[in-house]
């Protein structure tokens, strides 16, 4: 299926033909603001920065567009299950798309490639700690790629409150592809990175289409109390409607959802620490409730870390509510703008008390530890992994970060964010906590399976393994677990159970699926003492981590300024009105003004 090359479309101008796939595959009849402008400016060939608030559409942004001419969109998006998500999405709507990302095996990488080489694929999903590899870049140099979408395009940018040294790499996939115009997206961004998204992609010209981040339904509010559940609980029950509550620990995700339990508040809990069944199962049921319909098995409240955000598509949530500080003002407006997507009236409340100041200054030593206890984390990591010096180079490890902080008496935090730096300055790369595919690997010969006495069940399993798997009796293998079961009609559950079953007769090796961090060597592991912080790595991220805080810090304290004036002209928007609906225009008595 090939859009571009549809006989039944070629008399449309490139107008007409934007709108018709938009009925066509996504059912609606025109555009949000701003799309049109975004679709035409990539689809004439140009380099596009789109600054788009959460919920404005992006994914349409690309979809249209990619549909609209040959070959094949390349997506680089940094959350697996939001990848998939969007995969699904589009092959429900009879679109061929596919991902590669961390645990897939071998064979499962190659038959994408060549599925994009030879099947006619709209768009590939990609992570983009996968560019970090030179045979997937060569293998991706085949394929013929027209465009490049890269979604939370602000993590290219080193001075960005959300960093990640992996998204630097797309600028060799440009290389790649000099032809393919660029699509970066992202919903908050300050001036400084806006300048520095486009330099960092190679943008051919400088083109950015912006939207005003003004969210006129939303009122911002800043509530200083030292009884936080309390001002919580009176919160809920004066706004109706679902609501995201966020805090910043995930044992703290649970303990306040037991809590808004216990005072009658249907609540459940999400962090990145569950499994995404666990995840997928909690969000559909919070996305079930309605206040209209309310049933069991809902939820009206989700208690969440700032791992539950990217792709929601929940439209009535009237509340969010955050009872720790986030470190920036790009985290928080970001978080607050998942309130009232549905253009109704709805709430932003942070909830404050003078004991957060003494925890920002906290997060600053957790965030940066000292650059020597840096250094002893990566000799520490080395040892716990038996990477000798000179060695390790092209090495990738499964690394318990929990059991690695016990066994060597590390404070987790620091530790957590030691590995984070390392990885900026190019000694590893660090991926955390990915949702790995089951692996398998044979102990029996093909031919000396005829001895074993297996169920009709097990013997279905072996025989649909082999079929897919073809090199299990020489090396593991990451089987896609809900694949195979969907194939023999069977749960993944029953599926794990007999391969276990299968493991403890010795007949092969069996790795259940896993929800664990990687920690991959880049360079050799190297002597403790030539281990260098550059400044770009440390001092200034440093000093933009304190002055981002001290702004967050500000928000939160000032009464004088309206919230959502404060919060535009950070984002360069100086010359927005009053809202008349913050806390601190109710106090002033200012009227909205329409």
């Amino acid at each position: 299926m090939t859009i571009g090359g549809n006989r039944g479309l070629m008399a449309y101008t490139k107008r007409e033909m934007y709108d018709q796939i938009l009925k066509q595959y996504f059912g609606y009849d025109s555009f949000r603001p701003l799309q049109r402008e975004i679709i035409e400016s990539v689809g004439a060939g140009r380099d596009t920065l789109a600054l788009l608030p959460t919920g404005g559409g992006k994914s349409v942004c690309f979809q249209v567009p990619a549909l609209a001419r040959e070959g094949l969109c390349l997506v680089v998006t940094p959350l697996i299950a939001l990848m998939k998500d969007q995969v699904d999405n589009l092959r429900r709507r009879d679109i061929k798309a596919t991902a590669i990302y961390t645990g897939m095996s071998l064979d499962e990488t190659r038959a994408v490639f060549d599925n994009c080489m030879f099947g006619d694929y709209k768009f590939l999903y990609v992570s983009p700690e996968r560019l970090q590899s030179a045979s997937f870049l060569e293998s991706l140099a085949q394929l013929p790629v027209s465009m490049i979408a890269v979604d939370e395009a602000h993590c290219i940018c080193q001075w960005g409150y959300d960093f990640r040294p992996a998204y630097l790499k797309i600028a060799q996939v440009r290389e790649l592809f000099a032809d393919a115009p660029v699509l970066a997206l992202t919903a908050t961004a300050t001036p400084d990175v806006v300048d520095d998204i486009q330099e960092r992609l190679l943008f051919r010209e400088k083109n950015v289409i912006k939207g005003s981040f003004a969210r006129n339904n939303i009122s911002y509010i800043v509530r200083h109390s030292d009884d936080k559940a309390g001002t919580l609980l009176k919160i809920l029950n004066a706004v109706g409607g679902s609501s995201i509550v966020y805090v910043r620990s995930r044992q703290r995700t649970k303990e306040v959802a037991e809590w808004l339990v216990n005072n009658g508040i249907s609540a459940t809990f999400y962090h990145a620490g569950l499994s995404n069944r666990d995840k997928d199962a909690r969000q559909k049921a919070w996305k079930a409730y309605s206040p209209d319909l309310a049933s069991d098995g809902t939820y009206r409240v989700m208690v969440a870390t700032n791992a539950f955000g990217m792709g929601i598509d929940k439209a009535e949530v009237r509340t969010v509510v955050h009872l720790d500080l986030p470190d920036n003002i790009e985290s928080y407006f970001q978080e607050a703008g998942r309130a009232g997507r549905d253009g109704q009236k709805a709430y932003a409340v942070l909830i404050y008390s003078d004991l957060d100041k003494q925890k920002l200054h906290k997060r600053v030593s957790d965030n940066y530890p000292d650059p020597d206890f840096v250094v002893s984390v990566y000799e520490h990591a080395a040892n716990f992994l038996q990477v000798g010096e000179g060695s390790g180079l092209g090495h990738t490890f499964q690394f318990d970060l929990h059991r690695f902080c016990q066994e060597r008496h590390l404070p987790l935090l620091p530790t957590y964010a030691a590995l984070q730096l390392l990885d900026s300055a190019g000694y590893i790369t660090w991926t955390d906590e990915q949702d790995t595919n089951p692996r398998v690997m044979m102990l029996t010969r093909r031919e000396e399976l005829y001895d074993y006495n297996f169920s009709q069940l097990q013997d279905r399993i072996l025989h649909d393994i082999f079929r897919r798997y073809t090199g299990i009796f020489t090396e593991p293998q990451y089987i896609n677990d809900e694949l195979v079961a969907t194939s023999l009609d069977i749960s993944t559950r029953e599926l794990n159970e007999q391969l276990i079953e299968l493991a403890k007769r010795h007949v092969l090796t069996y790795i259940p699926r896993s929800h664990t961090p990687f920690l991959s060597y880049i360079r050799e592991r190297e002597d403790s003492s030539r281990i260098v912080l550059p400044e770009h790595v440390y001092d200034r991220r440093l000093d933009i981590y304190r002055t981002k805080l001290e702004s967050m810090l500000e928000y939160a304290t000032q009464d004088n300024f309206c919230r959502s004036q404060v919060l535009l002209s950070y984002f360069g928007e100086t010359d927005a009105p009053a809202c008349g609906t913050c806390d601190v225009c109710r106090k002033n008595k200012i009227e909205p003004q329409t």
